[in-house]
């Protein structure tokens, strides 16, 4: 098997393997995934030691009573950090981390029930029974980590010892859960995605059938009625019956991913197009500019059409990495650039924005619009931050799904920039990294050098390549309005296309130069998102840009700024426009920032979309046609 997160049994693109896929130090990403490995996954390892939630596997093993320690899904933190540290090793080979996932593996092993169960708060004399909490409890959603976990981890090393654990566990489920047995779905969606690549790695067809039965089962009633209503679990509709995600985002992304890999091995078309629907509509009418979803504090969930307000957005990072997870499955299924363009969006404004620049403090969610500077935090006993909604990146949290989500797909980023098929090499995403597949026997193997995304330029240069036509095809972002393209120094000519092909017989030293339009862009938004109405954002390449309340005068507020049409300017990277104080008048020439850059300088009040000041429109970029 080859080491990398989703290898569809057939697909229209086939993704490459972290091994063939690897981001260079040097660059944007490659410098991210250099933290990740040296801090984030260890600090993760250390926080869950210190809380015990590690420890609960011990007592679980031991048979001894015990008070369980961390939510009903702190196991699943556990096993997605095992997930983040096999990608590492796929990515860079072998490091202190790997003793640390044989260590979590042992203990976790130790703690499986003799028919495969595995949950640390459920099923002993003292604790409440099994399955006796379907909205709530997680026990499924956690299965569903520990087998991508232990596919990871398979995929990685090549060793069974989390594998096997993983193969009792789904063949419980499917005991428990098949065809005229339990009728129950989990309130939290996640193990669909993982049975699928069970099936994918071991050739079980009845991980993919169970699969296709959760999928199916959704939506048809059997959780129950609670207060943010069946949607919340996406327990209204049946998923071929919906045309937008809706409930709590982070399930419904989880889901749809699920039903992708379903869709795909199966050959539901039906399925897969409904699937397209929802993806349409959500992007057009539920999401943030910044690629974020879920706009409800209090259910973590998207709201109805349009309801966007920038100072009550959640977009909870584990719904970034989720909306990712959807958006591949659907891209690889399809070869359609906008799902790669999503992506990009999300990669650079909500997980690049969550994580602290040591590696160890996180936003959990990512506001539009920080109102007030936040310097004060709600602790608990432990030192942990007890919600996630602060305007500063916390160090841990009660609820910390999103730093081992934020470390297992930066992990495994390398496996998100390029596909491959029959006639060539497809790049999704510009990073510095090299990237190598085989077409019919020869190797084809590229340089890509950019210092995206503060610059358009991108050098990809052939290292090998077959001697035969083969192609190299480039996604053209929805966002650069004036896309170049050279081979060896010459123009190239290209359509308006989303996307760029070039197919010749290549040469080692053959370079191909990218430069895409980063020149700053006015975005308006659309008249019926009412709580944004008159104001405007900046963006830059794939940032949006934010304006950051330590940036302007000492006797402002934030919210005296307006934006003076027809003054923004760039230079030598740098943002800037000048902003006029709303009652005086008073005007300033202020940086912009990216957004992933805020509350990097300490405390700030923050905004994305700005009021525009009265004045003659500001004259822009044509749109690509």
């Amino acid at each position: 098997m080859s080491a990398l997160p989703v290898q569809p049994s057939h697909a229209l693109l086939q993704p490459l393997s972290l091994p063939q896929a690897r981001l260079v130090d040097e660059g944007f990403w490659g410098r991210l995934q250099s933290v990740n490995r040296s801090a984030v996954i260890p600090h993760a390892v250390e926080w869950m030691e210190r809380l015990g939630w590690v420890a609960n596997f011990d007592h679980a093993a031991s048979g001894t009573r015990y008070e369980h320690r961390g939510r009903e899904f702190a196991d699943s933190e556990i096993y997605k950090i095992i997930e983040a540290v096999s990608w590492e090793h796929a990515r860079s080979g072998p490091s202190a981390l790997d003793g640390i996932a044989e260590d979590l593996i042992r203990r976790i092993a130790a703690a499986q029930e003799p028919d495969g169960y595995l949950h640390t708060l459920f099923g002993r004399p003292w604790q409440a029974p099994r399955y006796s909490d379907f909205t709530w409890g997680h026990e499924l959603y956690c299965f569903g980590h520990l087998i991508q976990a232990a596919v990871a981890h398979h995929r990685a090393y090549g060793g069974r010892s989390l594998l096997d654990v993983a193969v009792r566990l789904a063949d419980h489920v499917c005991v428990m859960f098949g065809p005229g047995r339990l009728n129950r779905v989990c309130g939290h969606a996640g193990i669909e995605v993982a049975l699928v690549e069970l099936f994918r790695t071991t050739g079980e067809h009845r991980y993919l059938d169970q699969a296709a039965l959760f999928v199916e089962r959704r939506g048809t009633g059997t959780l129950p009625l609670i207060e943010f209503g069946r949607a919340f679990a996406q327990d209204d509709l049946p998923v071929r019956k919906a045309e937008v995600l809706r409930g709590h985002a982070v399930r419904a992304l989880y889901l749809a991913a699920g039903a992708v890999d379903v869709a795909v091995e199966t050959g539901d078309h039906d399925l897969l197009e409904a699937l397209k629907t929802q993806w349409d509509n959500t992007v057009a009418r539920r999401t943030y500019i910044t690629g974020g979803m879920g706009s409800h504090h209090m259910d973590e969930a998207f709201g109805e059409d349009y309801v966007l307000p920038p100072d009550r957005s959640y977009c909870e990072t584990c719904a970034g990495v989720a909306s990712i997870m959807f958006s591949w499955r659907l891209l690889l299924a399809t070869g359609e650039p906008r799902y790669a363009d999503l992506i990009e969006r999300t990669l650079y404004n909500i997980v690049a924005t969550s994580l602290g620049e040591d590696g160890r403090s996180f936003f959990y969610a990512n506001t539009l619009h920080q109102r007030h500077p936040n310097s004060e935090v709600p602790l608990n006993d432990d030192g942990v931050c007890i919600r996630g909604g602060s305007g500063r990146r916390q160090t841990w949290y009660e609820v910390s799904c999103c730093p081992p989500n934020l470390a297992r797909t930066l992990a495994s980023l390398g496996g998100y920039l390029a596909t491959t098929t029959a006639d060539g090499i497809q790049i999704h995403q510009y990073a510095s990294s090299a990237l190598g597949t085989v077409v019919d026997g020869e190797p084809f193997e590229l340089a890509v050098a950019t210092d995206h995304p503060y610059s358009g330029v991108v050098t990809i240069t052939v290292r090998k390549a077959p001697p035969r036509p083969v192609s190299i095809r480039l996604r053209d972002p929805e966002w650069s309005a004036d896309t170049r393209l050279s081979l060896n120094g010459e123009p190239i000519d290209r359509t308006t296309d989303a996307t760029m092909v070039l197919t010749r017989t290549w040469h080692a030293g053959d370079t191909l130069k990218l430069t895409l339009d980063m020149r700053p862009r006015v975005t308006r938004p659309d008249h019926r998102i009412d709580a944004i109405r008159g104001c405007v954002a900046v963006q830059r390449g794939p940032e949006v840009l934010a304006l950051e309340s330590i940036d302007l005068p000492a006797s402002w507020e934030l919210e005296d700024a307006t934006l003076m049409p027809g003054t923004i300017t760039a230079a030598n990277q740098s943002i800037a426009a000048t902003v006029r104080h709303h009652r005086s008048g008073e005007a300033h020439t202020v940086p912009l920032i990216a957004y992933r850059a805020w509350a990097r300088r300490g405390p700030s009040a923050m905004r994305i979309w700005i009021p525009e000041a009265s004045g003659p429109g500001e004259t822009m970029p044509a749109p690509k046609v």
